[in-house]
Parts: C-alpha cells; sequence; structure tokens
C-alpha cells in the first residue's frame, strides 16, 4: 500500500471516530428534549422536535468530521511522528514545484510511512465529559417524565355577569359567561371573548366555553337544535367545553336542575363562510383583442381579492390555436405569475412576448388567469374570463376587368344588429363634429350596413335578395344592360335576369322553348327546393323574425336619409325580435335522404302491432306541492289547545332546508312555541316564516257569466235559427 493510501485511510478513521463522539454527546439530549416538549404540547409536536434535534445532532457531527481538515492532519502526523522531521507538509506538496533535496526528502518520508506500523491519529474521548452529560439529560429526561402535574391553573380571562334570571332556592344559576372565539389561523383574525355567548362566527373557528353556576349542577351541557349534546366538563368553578363550528347553529345551555327560563333561553352563532376569491381583468379591455399593426407583446393586467387573503402566486394558462378547418392544433403551456399588494388585493402583471411563443399570422392567443386564496385545508380558486388576441384576418383585394379599379373584398361577418346601434349612437353623439354631407354619408354607410344583416336574415324567410347589377365588363354577355352599380341604380328597373343574380340559376346555354313548362319555371320564376339551403321555423318564429325585418326596413329607411335619431326606436325593436328569434327552436333538414328498411310483406294489413312504439306522448305526472306547510299553517291558526306536529316540521326543515331563507329563525321559532304552546305571539312568528313557502293555487277555469233575460233570449234563438 503506497504512503498516500495509508494517510488517506488513517485520516478517515480520524474523522469517522469524531463524528461518532459528537454524535454521543449530542445526541443524548434529545431525550429531554422529547420528553419536555411532549408533557407540555403533546405527541405531534414532540415527533416534530426529535426530527429537528436529531437533524441538528448529524449536522453537528458532520462540521465536527470537516474540521480535520489536510492542515489538520499534518499538525496530527508531525506531532505524533517523530521520524516525520516536522515535514509532513512534503507529502501533500506538489512534487513539481519542489526542489532536489525537498525531493529527496518526501522520498525518504514515504519510505518511512509505507515500511513503519499504521498511526492511530484519531483523537481521544473525553469518557468524563459524555458520563456527566448522558447522566444529565437522563435526569432531566426522568423529571420531565414523573415529575406530578402542577395543580396551579394560569390565571384564565375574567368572565363576564351573565343576565340575571328569577330562580328558586337550590336552583343552578347562570352567574358568568365567555366564549373565546379562536379564528382558523388562515385567516389572520386575532382571537376574541364573546360575553353574550353568541355572535359571528368564521367558519371553521374554534369555539370555547366557560360557564359558572351557582350553586354547582350535578351535570351540564349544550344542547343544540339539531339535537346534537356536547357536554360540559367541570374545571374547578367553571364549567368549559370546546367544538369547531362548521355551519350555523342554534344551542342551549342545559343544566340540571335549572330553573325554566334559563333552559329556554337559546344562543345563536352564525358561521361566516369563506368566500372564493374575486379576479377582475384590467387590461386589456375586451375579450376579443386584434393584434395591432406592429405589436411585438401582449400586456396583461389582473386583480385578484378575498376576504382573508389571496395566494401569493397565481398561474397563466396559455393556448396558443394555430391552423384552419380540420388542421387546428393547440399547445398549451403555463406561467406562474408573482402578485404584489396587501395580502387582501393583489395585482398580476405580466407582457406576453409573442415571437417567443411562436404566434404567427392566422394564430388566436388565448390566456386565463387562475387565482387561489389562502383557506387551508383546501383552497378556494376563481377563473378569469378567457382572453383571445387574434390576427386579424387579411382583407385583400380583388382586380376587376377594368385597368386600375380595385375592389375591396369584404370580411366574411357582417355586422349584428347590437353593433348597428351602437355605430347609430356614436354618431349621434359626434354629430357636431361633421358637416352636413359627412353625417350623411356615415349615417348612409351604417344603413348599408342595416340593409345587409336585414338582406341576410331575410334568407331565413326565403325572401329573395335584392339584386345587384354587375359591372360593365369587358366579359360580360349583355354589356349594355347594365349601366349602373351599386345604390346608383336602384332607381332603374333591371332585366328579369340581373334581378336575381344570388341565385344559382344554372348557365341559359339553349333558348327556352315556347310552352314547356320547365322552361317556363326557368325563365320566369325560381326554384327554392335546396334540402340543404332550407330552414323551418315554427309559425310563432317565423313571425318573429318577419317583425324583425320590418324594423330593420324602417331603421334602414332613416339611417339611408341621414337621420339616425329616428332609425334608433326601430333598431331597438328589430333587436328585441332578433333575440326572441335566437331563443327559438329551430330544425334544420338533414343533409341526406333518410334509408327507411324494407317492408315486411309478410305484416303488411295483418293489423300486428307488436314491437310498435305508441305514437302518442305520455303524459309526465304532475308534481303535487308538498301539503305539510299548508296543513301546518292551518294547524297553527286555530286555538292554542289544538296540538301541531312539532316532529313533522322538524323533519319537513331538515330535508328542505334549501328552501327556507334562516333555517335557525325557523328553530328558534319552533323552540319557542314548543315551549310556550300557549304563546299567540311564537304562533304567529312561525305562521308568518310559513308562508313564503306556501305554494301559489293554480288559477280555476271561471265559469261564464249566464248573463241578463235579454242575453239568454238571443243564445236560446240561435238553435232556432240554425234549423
Amino acid at each position: 500500500m503506497s504512503a498516500a493510501q495509508r494517510i488517506g485511510e488513517w485520516h478517515a478513521r480520524a474523522r469517522r471516530s469524531r463524528a461518532a463522539y459528537l454524535a454521543c454527546v449530542c445526541g443524548v439530549w434529545l431525550l429531554p428534549l422529547v420528553a419536555l416538549v411532549a408533557r407540555f404540547y403533546g405527541a405531534a409536536p414532540a415527533w416534530i422536535a426529535f426530527a429537528l434535534g436529531a437533524a441538528a445532532v448529524a449536522w453537528r457531527a458532520w462540521r465536527g468530521a470537516k474540521a480535520l481538515d489536510r492542515a489538520w492532519l499534518r499538525r496530527r502526523l508531525d506531532s505524533l511522528r517523530a521520524d516525520m522531521d516536522d515535514s509532513a507538509d512534503l507529502l501533500f506538496a506538489d512534487e513539481s514545484a519542489l526542489g532536489g533535496l525537498q525531493r529527496l526528502q518526501r522520498s525518504r518520508l514515504q519510505r518511512r510511512i509505507e515500511t513503519a506500523p499504521a498511526s492511530d491519529l484519531r483523537l481521544g474521548w473525553n469518557r468524563r465529559a459524555l458520563a456527566i452529560a448522558a447522566v444529565c439529560a437522563l435526569a432531566l429526561a426522568a423529571a420531565a417524565v414523573l415529575w406530578p402535574p402542577s395543580r396551579a391553573q394560569a390565571p384564565a380571562p375574567a368572565l363576564a355577569p351573565s343576565p340575571p334570571i328569577a330562580a328558586a332556592p337550590g336552583q343552578p344559576r347562570l352567574v358568568a359567561q365567555a366564549l373565546r372565539i379562536e379564528p382558523p389561523a388562515y385567516t389572520g383574525m386575532p382571537a376574541r371573548e364573546e360575553p353574550s355567548l353568541e355572535g359571528r362566527v368564521a367558519e371553521g373557528a374554534r369555539l370555547r366555553w366557560r360557564l359558572r353556576f351557582q350553586p354547582q349542577p350535578a351535570q351540564a351541557a349544550l344542547v343544540f337544535h339539531d339535537g346534537e349534546r356536547l357536554p360540559l366538563r367541570r374545571d374547578g368553578e367553571d364549567w368549559s367545553a370546546q367544538r369547531t363550528l362548521a355551519k350555523s347553529a342554534l344551542y342551549r345551555i342545559d343544566a340540571s336542575g335549572a330553573p325554566p327560563a334559563q333552559a329556554r333561553r337559546l344562543y345563536r352563532l352564525d358561521a361566516v363562510p369563506d368566500r372564493p376569491p374575486q379576479l377582475r381583468v384590467l387590461q386589456p379591455e375586451r375579450g376579443l383583442t386584434l393584434l395591432a399593426p406592429g405589436q411585438k407583446a401582449w400586456p396583461l393586467a389582473f386583480e385578484a381579492s378575498d376576504d382573508y387573503g389571496v395566494a401569493a402566486t397565481a398561474r397563466l394558462r396559455i393556448t396558443l390555436v394555430q391552423g384552419s378547418g380540420e388542421q387546428i392544433t393547440f399547445r398549451e403551456r403555463s406561467l406562474d405569475l408573482r402578485g404584489s399588494g396587501g395580502v387582501r388585493a393583489k395585482r398580476f402583471v405580466h407582457r406576453l412576448d409573442l415571437a417567443a411563443l411562436g404566434y404567427a399570422v392566422g394564430d388566436d392567443l388565448i390566456v386565463q388567469l387562475s387565482v387561489a386564496d389562502n383557506r387551508a385545508p383546501q383552497a378556494q380558486t376563481a377563473l378569469s374570463p378567457s382572453l383571445i388576441l387574434r390576427w386579424p384576418a387579411d382583407a385583400g383585394s380583388e382586380a376587376t376587368g377594368i385597368e386600375g379599379m380595385v375592389k375591396t373584398v369584404l370580411p366574411a361577418y357582417f355586422r349584428s344588429q347590437r353593433q348597428i346601434i351602437i355605430d347609430a349612437e356614436a354618431l349621434i353623439a359626434r354629430k357636431r363634429q361633421f358637416d352636413d354631407a359627412t353625417f350623411v354619408k356615415k349615417s348612409d354607410a351604417i344603413g348599408v350596413d342595416q340593409r345587409l344583416l336585414r338582406l341576410r336574415y331575410g334568407q331565413f324567410l326565403g325572401e329573395e335578395a335584392e339584386g345587384e347589377p354587375k359591372l360593365p365588363t369587358s366579359d360580360s354577355e349583355d354589356d349594355g344592360e347594365h349601366g349602373h352599380d351599386g345604390e346608383a341604380g336602384a332607381g332603374h328597373e333591371a332585366p328579369p335576369p340581373a334581378a336575381h343574380d344570388d341565385h344559382d340559376h344554372g348557365a341559359a346555354a339553349a333558348k327556352p322553348t315556347f310552352g314547356e313548362e320547365g322552361a317556363v319555371l326557368e325563365e320566369f320564376g325560381h326554384t327554392h327546393d335546396h334540402a340543404e339551403a332550407a330552414t323551418l321555423l315554427d309559425p310563432q318564429t317565423r313571425k318573429l323574425l318577419k317583425a324583425a325585418l320590418d324594423q330593420m326596413w324602417q331603421s334602414e329607411l332613416h339611417l339611408r336619409q341621414g337621420q339616425p335619431q329616428r332609425a334608433l326606436p326601430f333598431a331597438y325593436k328589430a333587436l328585441g325580435f332578433i333575440k326572441q328569434v335566437q331563443q327559438a327552436s329551430r330544425i334544420y333538414l338533414a343533409r341526406v335522404g333518410p334509408e327507411l328498411p324494407p317492408i315486411d310483406e309478410s305484416r303488411r294489413l295483418g293489423g300486428d302491432r307488436a314491437g310498435l312504439a305508441r305514437r302518442e306522448d305520455a303524459l309526465a305526472p304532475a308534481t303535487a306541492a308538498d301539503p305539510l306547510p299548508a296543513r301546518l299553517w292551518r294547524e297553527l291558526d286555530a286555538p292554542a289547545s289544538q296540538p301541531v306536529d312539532y316532529a313533522a316540521l322538524e323533519r319537513w326543515l331538515g330535508a328542505n332546508s334549501g328552501r327556507v331563507d334562516d333555517p335557525l329563525a325557523f328553530a328558534a321559532a319552533l323552540s319557542a312555541l314548543r315551549d310556550r304552546p300557549e304563546c299567540g305571539e311564537c304562533r304567529a312568528r312561525l305562521r308568518g316564516l310559513l308562508w313564503p313557502l306556501l305554494q301559489r293555487p293554480a288559477s280555476a277555469v271561471r265559469a261564464r257569466d249566464a248573463g241578463d233575460a235579454r242575453d239568454r233570449r238571443y243564445f236560446d234563438g240561435l238553435p232556432r235559427e240554425a234549423r
């Protein structure tokens, strides 16, 4: 074994010995530490203390072993071995940097290490100190475990005096009371003392009652409105109990031998639920944003608020939609945003680099922010509305046959009726900024949009679209027949073929034959029997759509005349009809014809209906109103001597708590009436709570008035006149 290997082995043995010694010296104190924590704080904190203490002992042992570095090793070799000639540092020096005499001395030291017996470089253990530490630790642990608990009580907060209650001598009465409320830790609210034993409490709060009776009862408990009993435990002169409030409750104090007035007193605890966080979008202002020319980034800003606190970070989900048609792909990723602001309100701001996300022409970028609150153990989350950044479609241009004339291609969408109203109102508000000609021109442009929308909705009724004359291009077969275009030709009568340019009637290759039925229909009529283009609407829906088109006509009329303020009432009426049409049901014809199974000739005209479903719609049974509330309401109107079915009302309240605005008010009124059946005010209060729950009876058919003698003579004469 070489000298370097032997020295490394001695060094490692010394480090292990040092680490073991320090672990023993420090580890013995873990026992009293765990015993003390377990005595005063319980088992769970004791395990945590043990884990932390063990980690501290391991860290101390590692640091002690690491302190035995190479410098310590050189000093240790020089001090323990005289044959090192105080030159142990030559063993760890770079040989290339040594002189001739130094290399000679180095080789001599290496031969001595290789031939000499093994050296024990370990530091000695202080057994006396280790024994003293072990004895002290064991004594402290034994004291923590075996020491009897102290009977001395820490001074508790003073109890508030209870309202005086008339009681007979010897009856236990409540003389002092206090309710300690400890809200959940995540709320950040401090604990408080409530002397009245009732109030509004955060959901999940820890409640501790302390009551004092005089004289002391044999036993006492808290009885809740749902029948649960929470026993009170006597602690000296006081009685105490603890509970976590999960929902609102009514309770009373039940002490053996207590006066009836005290036993009837109800206390109310309202559990205030933790509301989910509220999220508001600050930027952008709209859900759909079109990419501006030259835009490189998309700024986003959100504001989140919560009643107890918003989480420090939020998650931004980013979806990139690429492609079109059936070749659409989705790419999703998430970012964690850190908010700024206070505990209950935070602001989340981020700028998306469009180039880094791969945003290109025709893509959609969709983002949504998710924010959580600090509720424990399960946090509540809120989602923002989806925000879309859209690359605007290229409008493009289409050249016509005339040199230098370009016609802009309209986008594939048409304006909505609501947008027309918005544009008209904006034009009216800015009327003073334009002269008369410009104002009329802009109003006419809105009227054109109204016309396009009217034609679009008119297709659903099978109306003929207004023909648009063709441009006088050189490739047109009837150049001379269309010397006008656009709206300028509205006052001229167009030839029949041009009046229906929006229909595909096929090519007129041959001259129609006189008297031929198909030729007459082709020349003077139109066939609208395309199954894929037809829409079936019920009569009511067609009536609404026709009314909407009539209002659009009037709106377009005034807009084209430069009177948008007179067009607005008709536009609003059209919008109302359109909304009703959108809510109506529409039936679309199938694209392909039905393929019916072949008829079984053996069953024809046989009268066998086995396996055939009934064509009549089955009548669904009507849901009868619950008779119990009405019956109880009538029972409460009876004299006080008549019994009331309290148990039925309690069962009904338990099964229909969602229909009741304030179930605790019902429970309090029911308890008061049960304690005092002769109380008329209690009956009236309970009847008032039941009244909104009664179902309104269906209207009955009213008999026709028989009329006077003149009317009867008239009706009697009708049969004779019919004969």
